[in-house]
């Protein structure tokens, strides 16, 4: 199977049977999400979503958030991994929200990794998710799920991961490609032991072939 056919089939097979995939973070506008995302960084979306409701009754809008401390914003976010840095991050990033972008969120990705808290993955999650561009967000699942399949090849770092899969999956899809391999590597292709029994991909999976063969 070459590159190109492996692309084809994992996008075939995804775009029919996952054709609406999206985030599992629970927000309802862009600020909502680019705080869920700042909070979810080597945490679970299911631990986010237990923290932001109370988070954002409390702080409703960038405006509001850029009143609080970080010691106010801990109280709500004590429960999720690194509060206290996150909670500078998002004091910060409420203010410059404010007083840079006029409480509004930024679709550049320039833009958005100015703020405090946002490096690219995140900043690429807001562009593709909020303003579906073809921004691809490179997590530890779409790193490691890219190089088990045979997606990316010798891709040493996240933003390696991300220029070769921008470049083989077709542009209207990105965004939905994110979401697609995010998912699969937190329910399926999981980091020890990834459940090919019950994978719907495995014959055009490099890893899976190459067990087979052993």
């Amino acid at each position: 199977m070459t590159r190109k056919e492996r692309y084809d089939f994992i996008i075939d097979y995804f775009s029919k049977h996952n054709p609406d995939a999206e985030t599992e973070l629970h927000y309802s506008n862009p600020y909502e999400l680019l705080v869920a995302v700042i909070l979810s960084a080597q945490c679970t979306d299911k631990r986010v979503n237990l923290v932001t409701p109370a988070l954002f009754r409390a702080y409703p809008t960038a405006e509001d958030l850029a009143t609080a401390m970080p010691d106010d914003i801990f109280s709500y976010i004590r429960s999720v991994s690194y509060p206290n840095n996150k909670a500078k991050h998002l004091a910060g990033m409420a203010r410059m929200l404010v007083n840079d972008f006029n409480g509004e969120v930024p679709s550049e990705i320039d833009e958005l990794v100015k703020l405090p808290g946002v490096g690219r993955k995140t900043a690429n999650v807001i562009a593709s998710v909020v303003y579906n561009m073809p921004a691809m967000a490179v997590d530890t699942h779409v790193f490691r799920v890219s190089a088990r399949i045979g997606l990316t090849l010798n891709a040493k770092t996240p933003l390696a991961a991300e220029k070769q899969l921008v470049k083989y999956i077709p542009e209207e899809q990105i965004p939905l490609a994110h979401h697609w391999l995010i998912l699969h590597g937190r329910y399926i292709c999981l980091a020890r032991t990834p459940k090919c029994a019950e994978c719907q991909i495995k014959s055009a999976c490099k890893y899976f072939l190459s067990k087979k063969k052993s």
